[in-house]
């Protein structure tokens, strides 16, 4: 990652919600498209050494992503993102948790709401996600997970991403 980029990684504790601010090196459309379509987020989503791999997706409002993040011994970690907003090259909002291979929700582990606004900086842009959670022991789970290292594992396999479709 360029160094000169902005990369904020903020918990609020109290109001149960994480805020990430990142800034990308691409161009406003390239930089939506790695978020939304999976094709491209199969290939920077998960941490490397884990893959992710997308069952199905359909993004509009009412829609899901069903994906599975593989570790290195073929473990998986199934996941369900459900759409519900969308406001093109600008912000969607989404329900996420853990599911099985079906989607089915798995109601033991944390459930999150995402907000992802996108805002275009001349020639970079500008991502600023909220991710919020039910209660304080959910987004402290999240986080003993590793999801802080993992995230930001993430976003650089973008940097990577996008650096190549120059």
């Amino acid at each position: 990652m360029n160094s000169k980029l902005t990369m904020n990684f903020s918990i609020d504790k109290e109001n149960h919600t994480i805020f990430v601010k990142r800034e990308f090196a691409a161009p406003l459309p390239l930089v939506w498209k790695a978020f939304t379509r999976s094709e491209i987020l199969d290939q920077w989503w998960a941490p490397h050494p884990w893959k992710a791999r997308t069952k199905s997706m359909d993004f509009k409002v009412g829609g899901q992503w069903l994906y599975a993040m593989i570790g290195p011994k073929s473990e998986k970690h199934w996941a369900i993102t459900n759409y519900t907003s969308i406001n093109t090259e600008e912000q969607f909002t989404a329900a996420d948790g853990f599911s099985d291979s079906n989607g089915n929700l798995n109601n033991d582990m944390p459930q999150s709401k995402w907000k992802v606004n996108f805002s275009s900086l001349e020639k970079n842009s500008l991502v600023n996600i909220e991710i919020s959670f039910n209660d304080l022991a959910q987004l402290e789970s999240t986080l003993e997970m590793g999801f802080k290292e993992g995230f930001t594992l993430g976003m650089s396999n973008l940097d990577v991403y996008l650096a190549s479709q120059k």
